[in-house]
């Protein structure tokens, strides 16, 4: 095949609700990467995708296609089996931060490459970037050197690993074809399949600060990852978890990496401690390490010392004081009762407003921007008492976080608050 005339087939073909042939996934992956096919013809048929779906071969087949377009990384030389996490992004989701160096405190090796934040969802490298020295940019032996001596390691995905999804994902976030699962499962899984990790466990997020706002579409996505998974011989598993409430108590950069730090010495929000063991558990059952139980390690101490290992192999300095934002604004409680709704959004937008979060992707992030909670769904108030606390190096972005917040919490009595568990269901 070749050419403009072979690209409009294949959109014609997914426009009239055809399953793709192997050999059209595999031309048009490859000739998009290429820059044979135009960006209006990729967004044409991202649409249709979109709008018309794609079968399990079509999305297995487009993944391998992903792959196939850069290079695979290797770990059997590594002396302890690696496993990893992807969750799809919610607030105040700082869950990688405690749980690699927790996983390689129990002996499995944990190669976390992972992304910025974009809109309200935070980026795991914006967050740990706000630790002076640290940086998220290491050589592919560089990495392999740091998963055999410290057991874990979060950094950024090197170019090698599949081009196509780079490419396909920025076009996707400017033409209003993020949503769609085959091309949101294809993304994930191929860059994970590529990255080389022996077990893989998948956090999706459901409700009203997630891509997927309903269980059925959650467990549609989880499922179509987990067969992606399986398939290319990854031991994988999904955990689906709520995130209509932000996780803990913060949603920022520096704000966050501290509730981690809390956390590795044992303390932290009971909801980020119970998640973070929730998805170490799978990572160690998926890995055939399940003998080693994870909350010893969060007691003892020693995740605690993977985590400032791990800071400091890549040149961070795990006792330096985290950045603070120049400008601080609290929001009173307005009446006293039972905090009954926190909506994740709501923070997450505030967050993104106060310079926590980018818009473009050549945006710089603020270190100390972002938002503080101090009472979470359950919890009793008293009118006038400190509720949110926003951080900015930038008083004039204050306005716009406060409107975001206005709605996105109820205090009622506390009959009306139901809890809601945090892990809904596991596929897999």
């Amino acid at each position: 095949m070749g050419g403009d005339h072979d690209a409009v087939e294949v959109i014609a073909a997914k426009r009239d609700r055809r399953e793709l042939s192997d050999d059209q996934i595999d031309w048009v992956v490859g000739a998009y990467t290429r820059g044979e096919v135009a960006d209006e013809q990729m967004s044409a048929l991202a649409m249709a995708i979109l709008l018309n779906g794609m079968s399990r071969r079509e999305i297995g087949r487009w993944t391998a296609a992903m792959i196939a377009s850069g290079e695979r990384m290797d770990f059997s030389s590594l002396s302890r089996p690696t496993a990893d996490k992807h969750s799809t992004g919610g607030v105040g989701d700082k869950i990688t931060l405690p749980l690699a160096p927790l996983v390689a405190a129990c002996g499995v090796a944990v190669p976390q490459l992972s992304g910025r934040g974009l809109g309200h969802t935070g980026g795991t490298l914006d967050k740990l970037e706000s630790v002076p020295g640290w940086r998220a940019a290491l050589s592919n032996d560089e990495l392999l050197a740091q998963l055999e001596s410290v057991g874990a390691v979060v950094c950024a995905a090197g170019d090698g690993l599949a081009p196509a999804d780079k490419k396909l994902y920025a076009l996707r976030d400017v033409t209003g074809t993020v949503p769609a699962i085959p091309l949101i499962a294809s993304s994930i899984m191929s860059k994970k399949i590529a990255e080389g990790t022996g077990a893989l466990v998948l956090d999706v997020k459901v409700g009203t600060g997630a891509f997927m706002r309903t269980v059925d579409e959650a467990r549609e996505l989880a499922t179509t990852m987990v067969a992606l998974g399986q398939d290319a011989g990854v031991s994988t598993v999904a955990l689906l978890t709520d995130m209509s409430t932000p996780l803990g108590l913060t949603a920022g950069n520096a704000v966050e990496v501290q509730e981690s730090v809390d956390v590795l010495a044992g303390g932290g929000p009971a909801d980020v401690v119970e998640l973070t063991l929730a998805l170490a558990r799978e990572m160690l059952a998926a890995a055939g390490r399940d003998d080693v139980d994870p909350a010893d390690k969060l007691a003892d101490g020693s995740a605690m010392d993977v985590w400032r290992a791990m800071i400091s192999a890549q040149g961070g300095d795990p006792s330096a004081p985290l950045p603070t934002a120049r400008e601080t604004h609290v929001v009173p409680a307005p009446s006293s009762g039972t905090i009954t709704r926190l909506d994740a959004l709501a923070v997450g937008l505030a967050a993104w407003r106060l310079g926590a979060g980018r818009a473009r992707k050549e945006d710089a992030v603020q270190a100390g921007a972002g938002v503080v909670w101090h009472a979470r769904p359950g919890d009793e108030v008293t009118e006038g008492q400190p509720l949110f606390t926003l951080h900015t190096d930038d008083a004039d972005r204050i306005p716009r976080a406060l409107e975001s917040l206005e709605g996105g919490y109820e205090i009622g009595d506390a009959a009306s608050h139901a809890p809601s568990p945090l892990v809904i269901e596991r596929v897999g």
